[in-house]
């Protein structure tokens, strides 16, 4: 409603829909095996302790804060309503999916297991199979950057794979932040030849391709 809102006050008339969207995962992946996505309120460390001896769940220490409950955060491997996207997008209908990682599901009949998708990697494998001309990905700065917060920071504003797997190495990219941006840039200029994945904020998303400064550009 808020967009179709935003459309209307700027005179554009389009519709828009939400899908409910199931990304499937492996079973076997190894997320399962090491949960690490931390979810649901804090608790002591005792109470973590009788839910886990309760319940079989695991939970971790969250950085000083307390305790949370950890769950698995496996790689997406397919998104079941990709097609449906993909007729949306073909007749012109704005199409919000993959809300929050989508919905985790295994096998071919679709279960659901317990586990947070990473956002940015379900975005990339719907990107990947929808054929999309770009992949943009949106955060709360203008531009990737290496050495940031210090006085030797630097801007990226085009940048190869090779060139960022280096600085990935030299651990330049925050988990949790910006490393699964980058991961999910990577992996769809990998698997996208002669396309480009871009990393910026919501605030220069209309300055793409007027200002070569603006958003940090991704490619083989």
């Amino acid at each position: 409603n808020a967009m179709e809102a935003e459309l209307k006050a700027a005179g554009i008339s389009k519709d828009v829909v939400t899908v409910l969207t199931q990304v499937v995962v492996d079973e076997k992946d190894d997320a399962f095996v090491n949960p690490t996505k931390p979810i649901g309120p804090f608790l002591s460390e005792e109470e973590a302790k009788a839910e886990m001896a309760a319940t079989g769940a695991t939970f971790k220490e969250d950085s000083g804060r307390g305790w949370r409950k950890v769950v698995a955060s496996p790689k997406p491997i397919d998104i079941h309503e990709s097609k449906a996207i993909n007729t949306l997008v073909d007749n012109d209908i704005i199409t919000i999916s993959c809300g929050g990682g989508g919905i985790p599901v295994v096998g071919t009949e679709l279960r659901g297991v317990e586990a947070v998708i990473d956002k940015d990697f379900a975005s990339e494998k719907l990107a990947h199979l929808v054929d999309a001309d770009k992949f943009i990905i949106l955060t709360g700065v203008d531009n990737v950057y290496i050495n940031f917060g210090k006085e030797n920071e630097q801007k990226l504003t085009h940048v190869t794979v090779a060139e960022l797997e280096q600085y990935k190495a030299e651990g330049h990219f925050a988990p949790g932040s910006m490393l699964p941006k980058i991961e999910a840039a990577v992996q769809f200029a990998e698997n996208n030849p002669g396309k480009e994945a871009i990393i910026t904020s919501l605030e220069c998303l209309g300055k793409i391709g007027e200002d070569a400064s603006v958003g940090t550009t991704v490619t083989l």
